[in-house]
């Protein structure tokens, strides 16, 4: 499918101008859909998108709130995210793709599936869950950035997001992706917390038939491989996957091995629904 010019584009989707870029493949190739985590914009995927090129046409955007795209009215719902996905694929002409969502990304695409299943055909769940987080975990992190801001936790934040070695304070590249958490927008930031905070798709992941990949890092801080396959016993035939030596954010740390993981998984969706899937 070709969707649009490989250019940065925005669109105004209900009432939100979101930030999105498109990059095409071949036509016969299928879509894939990337969904950020909590605090990043969709520069997180360059990498994969780099490494996956050609495989398939790709779509990435700033959720509501973070990036580019406007912030609207905090906080959000979780129906908030997914309208804003739904009503951008729509604008886009896209059909039956496959969405990789991370962390907070993984809920949305969990809820795209449910809300509208005519437009995925499949799901690569990363570093994410049915439910994340406790309310009163979220609520102090609220209370916390509206006091001193993201910069006043980030050190925390990241010591769940990557591993040790990746921390490293010399390297330029963990200080950009700090750069990158602490200027997003406050109101974006908080407000889809309270998304994640009151969101429990449980019922919705049991109910879930589109092939499903579920992958974590074996040193995620913020979704352990533990809850991660939680959620992928909950979804019918989901495969899961553990990225070794990988912290919350694989795309940025791991993007090698996620990306050959994602191909592997495209390579199956037109397998017997049986072939390839994971026993839990």
């Amino acid at each position: 499918m070709v969707v649009k010019e490989n250019q940065v584009q925005f669109a105004r989707i209900n009432g939100i101008a979101l930030h999105y870029q498109v990059v095409n493949g071949p036509p016969d190739k299928p879509v894939l859909v990337f969904v950020n985590s909590l605090g990043t914009d969709f520069r997180i995927w360059r990498d994969v998108v780099v490494r996956l090129f050609g495989k398939a046409t790709f779509l990435t955007y700033d959720k509501r709130g973070h990036g580019l795209s406007d912030i609207g009215t905090s906080p959000y719902s979780m129906d908030d995210h997914i309208n804003d996905l739904s009503g951008l694929l729509d604008h886009l002409g896209c059909k039956n793709v496959v969405v990789v969502g991370l962390s907070v990304g993984g809920l949305i695409a969990q809820g795209l599936s449910a809300r509208r299943p005519d437009l995925v055909q499949g799901l690569v769940l990363c570093d994410t869950a049915h439910k994340i987080g406790e309310v009163d975990f979220w609520n102090a992190r609220i209370a916390a950035v509206k006091e001193g801001g993201i910069a006043s936790i980030a050190d925390a934040i990241l010591e769940r997001w990557f591993t040790p070695a990746f921390r490293d304070p010399g390297s330029a590249e963990f200080s950009g992706y700090r750069n990158m958490l602490v200027r997003q927008p406050v109101d974006g930031y908080t407000g889809t917390i309270t998304a994640i905070r009151d969101t429990d798709f449980t019922a919705i992941a049991r109910a879930i038939t589109v092939p499903t990949l579920c992958v974590v890092g074996d040193q995620d801080g913020s979704t352990p491989p533990a809850l991660v396959l939680s959620l992928a016993k909950l979804i019918p035939n989901a495969r899961f996957e553990v990225i070794p030596g990988c912290g919350h954010i694989p795309p940025v740390e791991k993007p090698e091995v996620l990306s050959e993981m994602i191909s592997a998984f495209l390579s199956l969706l037109g397998a017997p629904a049986h072939a390839g899937h994971q026993r839990h």
